[in-house]
């Protein structure tokens, strides 16, 4: 039986970036830019001011001369008709270019405007260069503004826009097949039955697809009969993943890992040593220029929970071309003793907050830790509760009040 690191190399192993595709700028957020992009103009195109106020010689305002006539009022995006001389001033607007002649714009609120269209300024109240942002000062045409293999933030998407670039290229988002499996789920819009359940795991599963930057398309539930099961997962392999819940274990009605054998999908694992999660059934299914991935999950919703975050997710990142990407492992300190039994790793669901006495504006160095009362693998309440997985290494322990264990965030 693999642990959680050897499994995740293998996983690791069967996966190939998508293919690039172009969209508009605007549909890129959280999108790998797949190619370098130049800007194909100036930024700003030329001289601006960066205040309400006057554009001026500044050595009118070093000798005296401090009261100086206005020529015009100059907004954004109109060129001005007059220049600048000595005794002479515009008034400009934020983002307006500056006359020539100008080197400096003293603040509006410095001003005092006259009878006679003059204004009067304080003396040495400006330097060459003063409220003045020059040409090309943010990037210059032709420049290389972004590389590839950046995941595009929002104002990523509006540095593209400002550089020219109404499209651009990036790796496609993995396409995520989810099914759920087993007679005995209804839809979550039904009463279920004194035998069935509400199929929570779908739901949770399109969800988490979406968080991790996947497109997610939902198979519904497939019941536990070979025929049906086959339809499902040959429409599921269609996608770049596969995520199934249900039907991995040893037990009589799991049908999942024959099916798959008999449609063409390769067994790289089944089983995996942690707790919950231990029925983990990973495959691939060899295509003309990559292998598309299947991940069996054990149908109890926390498991399914845990199996996601520790392999699914990190799996979706590397498809779509974003660097290795994992929940963040953190120290946490526990709040209460705590008992641990199991030959396994266990990730128990928890709640995780920094310690009253760290610094607002740094990285706590630890969490305060507390395990929360976990009825087991089908308990999605106490899981809903919790944004973070305390780790206990196999092995029965007892641990005490500020003992120190690992812990990945979940929010």
């Amino acid at each position: 039986m693999l642990t959680v690191a050897e499994a995740l190399v293998v996983v690791a192993d069967c996966v190939t970036v998508c293919p690039s595709i172009e969209v508009p700028c605007q549909d890129a957020w959280g999108m790998v830019l797949a190619e370098a992009v130049a800007s194909d103009v100036d930024s700003p195109p030329c001289d601006r001011s960066v205040v309400d106020g006057y554009a001026v010689c500044s050595a009118d305002l070093r000798d005296g001369r401090a009261e100086l006539t206005v020529l015009e009022e100059l907004p954004a995006g109109r060129l001005p008709k007059h220049a600048v001389t000595r005794g002479t001033a515009v008034r400009v607007m934020t983002g307006a270019a500056i006359p020539p002649g100008a080197d400096a714009v003293v603040m509006v609120e410095h001003g005092q405007l006259l009878e006679d269209g003059r204004v009067r300024l304080p003396q040495a109240a400006a330097t060459a260069g003063q409220n003045i942002l020059r040409r090309a000062a943010a990037m210059s045409r032709g420049e290389v503004v972004m590389e590839a293999g950046r995941l595009l933030r929002p104002a990523d998407v509006g540095l593209l826009a400002e550089a020219g670039h109404s499209r651009v290229r990036v790796v496609r988002r993995p396409t995520v097949a989810v099914l759920a499996t087993g007679s005995e789920l209804v839809p979550a819009w039904q009463k279920p039955g004194p035998a069935q359940i509400r199929n929570s795991n779908g739901a949770m599963l399109l969800a988490a697809v979406r968080q991790a930057g996947g497109v997610a398309i939902d198979l519904g539930i497939a019941i536990d009969e070979p025929e049906a099961l086959r339809r499902c997962i040959k429409a599921g392999l269609e996608c770049d993943v596969l995520v199934l819940s249900g039907g991995v274990s040893a037990g009589a009605w799991d049908l999942v890992p024959g099916i798959l054998q008999a449609l063409g999908v390769e067994q790289r694992f089944h089983k995996v040593r942690l707790k919950p999660g231990k029925p983990l059934w990973f495959g691939t299914l060899a295509g003309p220029q990559r292998s598309r991935l299947v991940f069996g999950l054990p149908g109890n919703p926390v498991s399914s929970f845990v199996c996601f975050e520790l392999f699914v997710r990190p799996a979706l990142a590397a498809l779509a071309g974003r660097p290795a990407w994992q929940r963040p492992e953190r120290t946490g300190r526990l709040t209460a003793g705590f008992r641990h039994r199991g030959d396994r790793p266990t990730y128990h669901p928890a709640t995780a907050v920094p310690p009253a006495d760290a610094q607002s504006n740094e990285p706590p160095l630890h969490y305060d830790v507390t395990p929360l009362d976990w009825q087991g693998s089908a308990d999605q309440r106490t899981l809903a509760r919790a944004n973070a997985l305390a780790i206990f290494p196999a092995g029965d322990g007892t641990y005490q009040v500020g003992d120190a264990i690992p812990l990945l965030l979940l929010d």
